[in-house]
């Protein structure tokens, strides 16, 4: 178990990470590009402008992880554990990332890129998304209850594929919310 340690300037490039626990460190202008992070559980840990493209996180646990300024682009969250799930993301890129089905109650995605992700069935219960682009990301049966989506931008939600009560929106981003109903907009 590695434990309060401040791990910067790595190169994690495909390969294993060497211990399988980390708790309350932080990783600083890391790279993971094609690393296997599988099985590995973080614990409070702060991610600082990290590379994790293509990274393997089967079986992965994420506990109360911050993510700030780091690529995670096509990401496969869902192949986590869920137990215990806590993330959030500031100034990220989490193009392509998969989140289907996953337990992202509370969850904050402040000023990130989420084009094309993928939030079937996942629980955003008081999730916030400010001011970040939801182009082409996909909401099906999703719980949204008390999600704010009143910074985000692109989003298309269709309220009658998912569970919505006391969502929050922008009156500037209704357009988003009527797009699947074949109406015109003016």
């Amino acid at each position: 178990m590695v434990q309060s340690k401040q791990i910067k300037h790595q190169n994690f490039n495909g390969s294993t990470l060497p211990d399988t626990e980390y708790e309350d460190c932080q990783f600083s202008d890391c790279n993971f590009f094609e690393s296997n992070l599988s099985q590995v559980t973080f614990i409070d840990c702060v991610f600082d402008n990290c590379n994790f493209g293509l990274a393997k996180i089967d079986l992965t646990s994420w506990k109360g992880v911050k993510f700030d300024s780091c690529k995670l682009i096509g990401i496969n969250f869902n192949h986590s554990k869920d137990f215990l799930l806590a993330v959030n993301f500031e100034r990220c890129q989490l193009d392509y990332v998969n989140f289907h089905g996953l337990p992202l109650k509370n969850t904050v995605f402040s000023q990130c890129s989420l084009v094309e992700a993928d939030f079937t069935a996942t629980i955003l219960t008081g999730a916030s998304f400010n001011q970040c682009n939801l182009e082409r990301a996909i909401f099906e049966n999703s719980i949204l209850e008390e999600a704010d989506f009143r910074g985000a931008i692109n989003y298309s939600i269709n309220p009658n594929r998912n569970k919505m009560r006391k969502t929050r929106f922008s009156s500037s981003g209704l357009e988003g919310l009527l797009a699947n109903f074949d109406i015109i907009i003016e």
